[in-house]
């Protein structure tokens, strides 16, 4: 791959950016950590046994496993211009940039010696009361429920607000590698149904696999993003750290020789849920939007252009759904297995010992999981989109900005 010096200037060059995405907290997708710094990926994905025809894309020279997904890459990039800077203004709302989320949960799933984390670039603080609008505050305790088989289970909500345009994503250099591995090993599939291709087997659960692992990739891309950042803003890295080089961090977690190759596909199959998912909850934002709910008119008029963008309805972004409730609905007695997967994924970002890290992880994760609520619910077929809450949708739009980050920083890097 020809890949010049990942200074933040050639990040940026060619290509509007959005500032969505998750702080830096471990490597690639495989089988390695989580969602907040530094990760350090040992997975090896067991490659299909079956032939493929290679077809490169913008973002990699790797091969694409699944062809399908083809036409909606190539919808994806064109696009991208064009609808990314409406997320840069998107995360400006309230509605979309507070969340109240839980700092001080504890571990349930990993043992792990306290780590904390004396610097800056790890810590958050919950914005003054009066920052939260009342009918944000409101909406989150009305909404929230206990949904015993439920596809997320957010933190309960509280007065402690945290605010992602105060605390972005950054490269905090601490290491999720040990949260990714526990995600890729004792979370993602691995039976006899992904056997020998846990991304592209013909099944839900290679799915499934495919959905984290693009999740894995897009915070690779904001962690490699983070150090060029640092590095052309005369900050630097610290000199101790095993991340320091974002060209090396990007063809280890990233590229086509990397520990994943698979990455970058698995980032746009991810992409497209979360497209699909939006285009499902439209209609209910279209009400918040009339109901004033999402802001005053042009908060209102920045939502609206993200929902009238010609690539939610470009019939080619739906490859990735389509599969994936083709594959479900051959199975629906046991999709129970996914969300129990999903609420795991969204309990062990308490293991995430970088605040700023955790905060961004939480945010992605719920994203994800409100797309795979929107696309497969409980019978393969979608669920009902009026009972999806307002923290749900939230993420699930600022993740997708999240990701459409990620792509533009892969395509950057050709």
């Amino acid at each position: 791959m020809r890949f010049p010096p990942l200074t933040y200037a050639t990040v940026v060059a060619s290509l509007c950016l959005v500032s969505c995405g998750v702080s830096a907290f471990g490597p690639p997708h495989t089988r390695s950590s989580i969602v907040t710094g530094p990760l350090v990926s040992t997975h090896t994905a067991p490659r299909q046994s079956f032939p493929r025809r290679i077809s490169p894309i913008k973002a990699t020279v790797a091969a694409l496993h699944d062809e399908t997904l083809a036409p909606g890459i190539e919808a994806i990039d064109s696009s991208l211009p064009s609808l990314a800077p409406l997320f840069q203004e998107l995360r400006t709302l309230p509605y979309f940039r507070l969340y109240s989320c839980d700092m001080l949960a504890s571990c349930e799933y990993i043992p792990q010696e306290l780590f904390e984390c004396y610097t800056e670039s790890c810590e958050i603080y919950p914005v003054d009361d009066e920052e939260v609008p009342a009918d944000i505050k409101q909406s989150d305790f009305d909404e929230h429920e206990f949904e015993l088989d439920g596809w997320a289970r957010w933190d309960m909500p509280s007065d402690d607000y945290y605010d992602t345009e105060q605390f972005p994503e950054d490269f905090t250099g601490y290491d999720g590698s040990e949260i990714w591995n526990f995600i890729h090993n004792r979370i993602g599939f691995h039976d006899e149904a992904v056997e020998g291709d846990e991304y592209d087997a013909d099944n839900w659960k290679a799915d499934f696999n495919k959905a984290v692992s693009g999740l894995h990739a897009m915070v690779s891309a904001q962690v490699v993003r983070g150090m060029a950042e640092k590095i052309e803003s005369g900050e630097g890295l610290d000199p101790s750290s095993p991340w320091t080089d974002p060209r090396a961090e990007y063809d280890r977690r990233l590229g086509p020789q990397g520990e994943t190759p698979e990455a970058v596909e698995n980032l746009y199959f991810g992409m497209m849920l979360l497209l699909s998912a939006v285009k499902a909850a439209r209609e209910r934002l279209l009400e918040d939007c009339d109901n004033g709910k999402i802001g005053d008119d042009q908060a209102v008029e920045i939502l609206r252009s993200i929902l009238a963008h010609p690539l939610l309805d470009e019939p080619s972004i739906e490859a990735a759904s389509r599969r994936l409730r083709t594959h479900a609905s051959q199975d629906v007695n046991n999709l129970w297995e996914a969300r129990m997967r999903t609420r795991d994924l969204m309990r062990v970002m308490n293991c995430v010992q970088c605040n700023k890290c955790r905060f961004h992880g939480k945010i992605g994760t719920l994203g994800l999981s409100t797309a795979l609520q929107l696309v497969v619910g409980h019978r393969g077929t979608g669920c009902d989109v009026s009972k999806i809450h307002r923290v749900e949708l939230a993420a699930l739009v600022v993740t997708m900005g999240k990701f459409s980050r990620g792509i533009e920083l892969c395509l950057s890097a050709q």
